[in-house]
């Protein structure tokens, strides 16, 4: 094999290899979950969890107990392999209890985002059919409105409380299921590459190779803090799962307040941070202030991900924070997170770059066009292939078959090159989404809400650059003849039906005839004949399924 070791490139089948250290990984035939494997990885971590508000720590040892009585509480109502779990709460050190608990029955937890709208979540319900469901007490009535949405005639049963699971010793034996390492153990939503949100399938043996990939990448017994919603593939991924096999503790924020983020630091003397730019650039613009207040000299790693940070951005976070390296990573809830990271602070002066491929990631630059196979400093669609790819979209075979190939390739939708050295830079997106504070808007979505308008003749939504929040949507807009609707009037309609970061931030209005939106670059606007294509997505349309279920309810606290 005519393999360049600089770059990872092999010329003989135009495959970029992986320069890391691989990592060691169980028997594929195997049975075993993730939970299990976790459990079984040795550290000298004590503390687990604790909570930056409460002040209320979670032992390890308090931990896995806790995740053997409330597995054993599922299992006596009736959840049983493949089953799905739904869990829709902000941050919480009870969090991971829930989703170990759930995957180490060979059952499947799917995470709600707690600022999702009741017909987000009621979508998300209809399409995973949960059998049972944990909540907050304040979140409880947005689960009954999505039910209610979802069609579900006989709403929510409360039937107990997590923390009464946790304190409940039962004796009786159950029947474990064998799991094997190719089941689902979480689905997480997406919407990939077209604008329908869709299940990932994330398998044990992908979260499996996440946590391996973690301990290559940081090592043990570390302290962080939790800020970015556990419901995303960046912190399930890492902080429910992967950095307890670490036997890091993690302070829990329920969400991100920098003022509470600070004083977590100064308290708990965390060790990383991983962040979403915006928080980065809040760093960087509340320094000064800062390090007059706060005691954060702790700190010596930032791990940054969900859309690039500039170079300028990097400098100036560098500059105010001298002893603290800013480590960028590339990857997608189709490949569980990290495929690309940095490691060291050497890497991290390759500016612009995402870092080298991650452990066992193999990487292909294709030609969009022509399907061509491309190399060293040349710009196509990156396709991967690795252990932490998915394994399909839920019911939704026609998109899986779309974005991964016979041979196990996903393709990422997104313009990348890999240079000399094998570093990985993501130049652009052939896919639609906008990335809004490091969470996925999908164009057509807010398209499909905007030409629901009785006086919207046509609507086309395109990202805008923003400094904080990376990109916000916008839209332009064609009236219906004789319409006098205002900006704010149609910013309002949207914001009342979609989560804050899926808000129109602008509006443009255009004449019947002359301009259709090139939604892959905010800048260019491309001048068509007869009137602005007709830009819905059909697949954005659906009947709702009727579901003859309640919905059962555990509250979280």
């Amino acid at each position: 094999m005519a393999l360049d070791r600089k770059s990872g490139f092999c010329q003989s089948n135009s495959i970029f290899y992986s320069k890391r250290d691989p990592m060691i990984l169980p028997p594929p035939n195997q049975h075993l979950d993730v939970t299990t494997f976790i459990s079984s990885q040795p550290h000298r971590g004590k503390t687990a969890f604790v909570d930056a508000v409460t002040g209320r720590r979670l032992g390890f040892s308090e931990l896995w107990l806790g995740v053997k009585r409330v597995a054993a509480c599922l299992y006596s109502l009736g959840v049983r392999k493949g089953d799905v779990v739904i869990i829709l709460s902000p941050n919480s050190i009870l969090y991971p209890v829930v989703s170990l608990s759930v995957m180490s029955l060979g059952a499947v937890i799917t995470t709600a985002n707690p600022i999702s709208t009741p017909g987000e979540i009621a979508k998300q319900m209809e399409d995973s059919l949960p059998v049972l469901a944990f909540t907050t007490c304040q979140l409880v009535s947005k689960l009954a409105a999505a039910a209610s949405n979802g069609n579900l005639p006989k709403g929510v049963k409360i039937v107990g409380s997590l923390e009464l699971m946790m304190e409940n010793e039962r004796s009786e034996s159950r029947a474990k299921h064998r799991v094997n390492q190719d089941d689902t153990a979480a689905l997480l939503y997406s919407s990939g590459t077209t604008g329908k949100s869709k299940g990932v399938m994330i398998t044990h043996r992908n979260l499996i190779a996440l946590v391996q990939t973690y301990r290559l990448r940081f090592g043990l017994e570390q302290r962080t803090v939790c800020t970015i919603p556990m419901c995303h593939v960046f912190s399930f991924g890492g902080f429910a799962t992967s950095l307890i096999a670490l036997g890091w503790t993690t302070m829990v924020l329920p969400k991100f307040e920098m003022s509470k983020l600070l004083s977590a630091m100064e308290a708990h003397r965390p060790t990383h941070l991983t962040l979403v730019p915006p928080m980065v650039v809040a760093m960087v613009n509340g320094a000064k202030e800062i390090n007059s207040k706060y005691d954060v000299s702790s700190l010596h790693t930032v791990v940054a991900g969900g859309a690039p940070l500039s170079r300028e951005v990097i400098e100036k976070f560098v500059k105010n924070y001298p002893n603290v390296k800013v480590l960028q990573g590339y990857g997608l809830t189709e490949t569980t997170a990290i495929v690309a990271t940095m490691f060291t602070k050497e890497e991290t002066e390759r500016y612009g770059s995402s870092g080298l491929l991650s452990p066992n990631v193999e990487a292909k630059i294709v030609d969009p066009e022509t399907g061509r196979l491309l190399g060293v400093d040349q710009t196509g669609e990156l396709w991967l292939r690795s252990p932490t790819v998915m394994k399909g979209y839920y019911k939704n075979e026609e998109a899986t078959a779309e974005t991964i190939d016979s041979e196990g390739w996903l393709k990422t939708g997104d313009l990348c090159y890999i240079d000399c050295e094998g570093f990985v830079f993501v130049v652009d997106r052939l896919k639609e989404l906008i990335k809004c504070n490091g969470y996925q808007v999908a164009p057509a979505e807010l398209e499909a809400l905007l030409l629901a308008h009785p006086e919207i003749d046509d609507a086309a939504v395109i990202p805008i650059p923003d400094e904080k929040a990376g990109q916000y949507p916008m839209a332009y807009i064609v009236r219906k003849a004789g319409s006098n609707l205002s900006e704010s009037e149609i910013m309002g309609f949207v914001a009342k039906q979609v989560s804050r970061y899926k808000k129109i931030r602008k509006v443009v209005f255009l004449a019947v005839s002359t301009i259709i939106i090139s939604k892959n670059d905010c800048q260019t606007l491309t001048t068509l004949k007869p009137k602005i294509a007709r830009l819905s997505h059909p697949g954005m349309t659906q009947s709702s399924k009727s579901l003859a279920v309640s919905i059962t309810v555990i509250f979280i606290r």
